[in-house]
């Protein structure tokens, strides 16, 4: 959870950017973070057909959409809304988004969709685990190298990266798919956030299943 240590840091600019939403509601900014994100997905496919270019387009949507889910929680505490009902919603929709936007990684043709999918469930995984411990009572469970904010920096860095470098700058890649290459392989960026995502995803999962499972008390005997 590399970026969670930030979070006192941004603590002034957040109470300026939730401040305008503070009259629309929680909910509202839930269901805009998923559409942003389906946006997002659907730009991914898009360049199939047109140009990695619109990957910079698909790094804002990833970029805004994070935005309004962290302000969501934000406008429910402030409002005073915050419970489980939300909570609930937050969640499911933060799972359709990360379904959407790798999804849409995985059909883009700037991937191979085999790691995108075994990225998805990486992904997947560390959050049923991460919610797992709070339903076998030891809360909500954050801990690791990739909590939702880290991977939505990495996935916007990354798309705008991919869309950067297919513009006609001198140092730009001239390979098709703005692909590299080393040892004969070849790769593109997303390739390699979609492998760091399987690894640091599979560890977070695992080590926050350890984490809960050590801190269960046996039955009595």
């Amino acid at each position: 959870m590399v970026l969670e240590g930030y979070r006192g840091w941004a603590a002034p600019y957040l109470d300026r950017m939730v401040r305008p939403f503070l009259a629309g509601g929680a909910t509202r900014l839930s269901w805009l973070a998923l559409g942003l994100s389906a946006g997002a997905a659907l730009l991914s496919i898009g360049a199939r057909w047109a140009s990695a270019v619109v990957f910079l387009g698909v790094s804002v949507l990833i970029f805004s959409g994070g935005v309004f889910d962290v302000l969501d929680g934000e406008v429910a505490r402030r409002t005073g809304r915050a419970g489980p009902k939300g909570d609930f919603l937050d969640h499911v929709l933060d799972r359709y988004s990360d379904l959407f936007i790798l999804l849409g990684i995985a059909l883009s043709g700037y991937a191979y969709p085999p790691l995108a999918l075994l990225a998805l469930a990486s992904l997947l995984l560390t959050s049923y685990m991460g919610t797992q411990a709070q339903a076998v009572g030891i809360g909500r469970m954050y801990r690791g190298l990739l909590a939702r904010a880290d991977r939505l920096i990495l996935l916007t860095f990354a798309t705008f990266l991919i869309g950067d470098l297919a513009l006609p700058w001198p140092w730009a890649p001239s390979a098709p798919f703005v692909r590299l290459s080393a040892y004969g392989v070849s790769f593109t960026v997303l390739d390699v956030t979609m492998a760091w995502f399987v690894i640091a995803g599979q560890w977070t999962a695992l080590h926050r299943a350890l984490v809960s499972y050590r801190s269960l008390a046996d039955p009595p005997s």
